[in-house]
């Protein structure tokens, strides 16, 4: 039997050796998409912690109902299909009036943005809701920066809404971002 020459663009769970390209996606995104002082904040980190949290949140999530979804971009049998173009963090949401039992979060979404406009955001949104929806949620929520109109008039396109709740996030004496939340219903038609 042949090996496929290609493989398609799909989205799948995240594998723990996988953490360091999680952690250089979100680095290059912080430095595109955040307010500079806000990034420089972040990116102090520093890449090898940022790529222990990933590697712990793939391979010993809090309970059984956090998941790290991957969207990989077309590859050859060389790459195996795993050129990283994006991911997001799933899990119940912990805001207070929210029941985690019905009520899903989207934690974390970003798509390189190289790798932006080509679908993988709308197979990685799928892949959400379909996640959520397996675990029982028949709510999702999704905290996105104020300011960033382009995710915001992408969920609002694929049915989501602001609920009215906003936050302020970041360190007491450094740069702090703006929140929104929307929500959709998880209910199917």
């Amino acid at each position: 039997m042949t090996e496929p020459s290609s493989f398609a663009d799909s989205v799948r769970l995240a594998l723990p050796a996988e953490a360091p390209a999680l952690a250089g996606l979100q680095r290059r995104v912080w430095r595109t998409d955040l307010p500079e002082e806000l990034s420089a904040e972040l990116l102090a980190q520093g890449e090898g912690a940022m790529t222990a949290a990933w590697q712990s949140a793939i391979h010993a999530p809090p309970e059984a109902r956090f998941r790290v979804l991957v969207a990989v971009a077309d590859g050859t049998a060389e790459t195996a299909g795993r050129t990283i173009v994006g991911f997001a963090a799933v899990g119940p949401a912990a805001d207070p009036g929210s029941d985690p039992a019905t009520t899903g979060l989207i934690g974390e979404f970003l798509i390189d943005p190289d790798a932006r406009r080509q679908g993988h955001g709308s197979r990685l949104l799928n892949a959400c809701i379909d996640t959520l929806r397996a675990d029982g949620c028949t709510l999702a929520q999704w905290w996105l920066s104020s300011t960033d109109d382009v995710t915001r008039a992408f969920a609002v396109a694929a049915g989501w809404a602001a609920d009215g709740a906003h936050r302020e996030i970041g360190s007491e004496d450094g740069a702090r971002l703006k929140q929104v939340r929307l929500h959709t219903s998880l209910a199917k038609d």
